[in-house]
């Protein structure tokens, strides 16, 4: 399978809700450019198929979403960080909807 799965943090931060919003708002709007979307919490070797591409999509530098792959031995092709594109982590505070568009806009650049 040559898909493409995002892998999103399953944080309960504000940083790690904005990467399950990003990512359903990107799907919403492009249905077919992602195989799956998987948080990382849920995440199983079989949820990303032999020769898929792979991106993970972390609220914050803790990288949970990226350190399951690896823990999987799954290296991602591409990964983002939220709080890299300029969202600061603020606890349990709401995410924004300017934070969701601004992860929506990497995410249509790199898939």
């Amino acid at each position: 399978m040559d898909g493409v799965v995002l892998v999103t943090c399953s944080g309960v931060s504000n940083t790690g809700k904005l990467t399950t919003q990003a990512a359903a708002t990107f799907r919403q709007r492009h249905p077919s450019a992602l195989d799956d979307v998987v948080q990382a919490g849920d995440l199983a070797p079989a949820a990303v198929p032999a020769g898929g591409r792979v991106i993970a999509l972390d609220g914050c530098t803790d990288a949970c979403g990226r350190k399951k792959l690896v823990n999987l031995g799954i290296v991602p092709d591409v990964h983002i960080v939220a709080t890299d594109l300029g969202v600061v982590k603020n606890g349990m505070a709401e995410v924004r909807y300017d934070e969701i568009a601004r992860v929506v806009a990497v995410l249509r650049e790199t898939v």
